[in-house]
């Protein structure tokens, strides 16, 4: 496409991600966060929990410096932490809402667009339908709490059911059923789809795509390996495009993409995030794997 892609989306990158020794609220996270500041291939970054008041601080300032739009990605408070947002134990369910609470203080203490998060384990077949319930209780009442304060949306993102993540969210038609009963009382709910969940889910990028379509609100790119379970990025590693044994490279982004405009995800009245999510193996370094993602994406546009 002769189009540039900043017409259609805003590029962004999950910084807890590229740099995983942040991932738990602590580490060099001004440090990590100035280099993708200062790279203006991306006009969007995503962020997560920032334990020190004063780093969120700084944050802030850096962010609104570099003139980035910033989302907050409330995974890692639970994924680190063993939480479970639709647990069956009103008591681990209390307090994973409570910290997805916090997470979305500091949301908007950062100036974030978005508030993303992930349901809980899948409990089985019996239990399911309990756990579907709890779920649209949970998301009911981080809806609410965000109302509250602004008008940030809350945004509920499809993992696996059967490799590694194990969610209850999960299936198509979970998603759709949870979001159809959520959006009934809430309009600051929405679905987030990411490549690189496709293969684990069995999909291809219509599948995963259209049926949701009128949900959603936020989307990654990535890569993941789903046939070798030896391999050090099996299942939900998000590993660099184009590794060995990798299901996403240029021709599979370039299927999303070219989805993404079809069901008007991509547009020039309101350009939306499309953030990469990729990690760096051990020994693979940080900027190597984000320069690897830029030109995939690169060269997917111009494929368009």
């Amino acid at each position: 496409m002769r189009d540039s892609m900043y017409r259609y989306m805003k590029v962004g990158l999950i910084h807890f991600m590229a740099y995983p020794q942040v991932m738990k609220g602590e580490g060099p996270i001004i440090e990590t966060l100035t280099r993708i500041a200062e790279d203006d291939y991306f006009n969007a970054v995503e962020v997560t929990w920032m334990k020190d008041p004063g780093v969120r601080q700084a944050a802030r300032k850096l962010l609104t410096e570099a003139h980035m739009t910033v989302a907050y990605g409330g995974q890692p408070r639970t994924l680190t932490t063993g939480l479970d947002i639709n647990a069956l134990d009103p008591a681990v369910r209390e307090k994973t809402i409570a910290t997805l609470k916090e997470g979305i203080d500091e949301a908007y203490e950062l100036g974030c667009v978005g508030f993303a998060f992930l349901a809980g384990k899948y409990p089985g077949k019996d239990r399911e339908e309990d756990a579907c319930q709890a779920l649209e209780d949970s998301i009911g009442q981080l809806c609410a709490y965000s109302r509250s304060k602004g008008n940030m949306p809350v945004v509920l993102e499809i993992f696996d059911r059967d490799i590694e993540k194990k969610s209850l969210v999960g299936p198509n038609e979970t998603a759709l059923r949870i979001a159809s009963n959520v959006r009934k009382k809430y309009d600051n709910f929405g679905l987030m789809v990411d490549l690189s969940h496709l293969p684990l889910l069995g999909q291809t990028a219509r599948d995963a795509l259209v049926p949701v379509k009128d949900y959603l609100v936020h989307v990654h790119i990535g890569n993941a390996v789903v046939k070798d379970k030896s391999h050090p990025a099996y299942g939900d590693a998000h590993p660099r495009f184009g590794i060995a044994g990798g299901e996403n490279d240029v021709a599979e982004l370039t299927e999303f993409l070219r989805v993404l405009f079809e069901i008007g995800y991509l547009n020039e009245d309101a350009p939306r995030i499309v953030s990469f999510e990729v990690k760096p193996l051990a020994g693979e370094s940080s900027e190597i794997v984000i320069a690897n993602a830029k030109r995939t994406l690169n060269e997917a546009w111009a494929r368009l």
